[in-house]
């Protein structure tokens, strides 16, 4: 009597104990977790991508002060201003377009907005 009790309680708790796994793993199958799981990992690997970045530029920074102490050059040189790119104004309008029609030149934006560093947050 005794046999049949253990057996029959370690079935019981098998097949609980294989429900819950089974029922876990169609979880982690829908598509939200799915979607979740990819995010993540995007992320994730976005975060590796931005720490290798840095880690470049802090080389690339350590690295040129290096070439300026070797080569003597001026230890705290002023910055130079951002390159600005000339935009043209109005640049929508037929005015400016390439039809031989209009023949007034377009107007050139100096202090624009649009920066060459390709690092900005946009």
């Amino acid at each position: 009597m005794f046999r049949r009790t253990f057996w029959f309680t370690a079935g019981a708790a098998a097949g609980v104990w294989a429900t819950t796994k089974v029922n876990r793993k169609i979880k982690q199958l829908t598509p939200e977790s799915l979607a979740a799981q990819a995010a993540n990992k995007a992320i994730e690997a976005g975060h590796r991508v931005k720490d290798f970045a840095l880690d470049v530029r802090a080389g690339m920074v350590q690295r040129e002060a290096e070439l300026g102490e070797a080569l003597g050059l001026d230890t705290d040189p002023e910055l130079a201003a951002p390159r600005r790119v000339a935009a043209i104004e109005n640049s929508n309008d037929p005015m400016y377009s390439n039809d031989p029609k209009y023949s007034k030149n377009p107007t050139y934006v100096e202090r624009s907005t649009y920066s060459y560093n390709r690092n900005e947050d946009h």
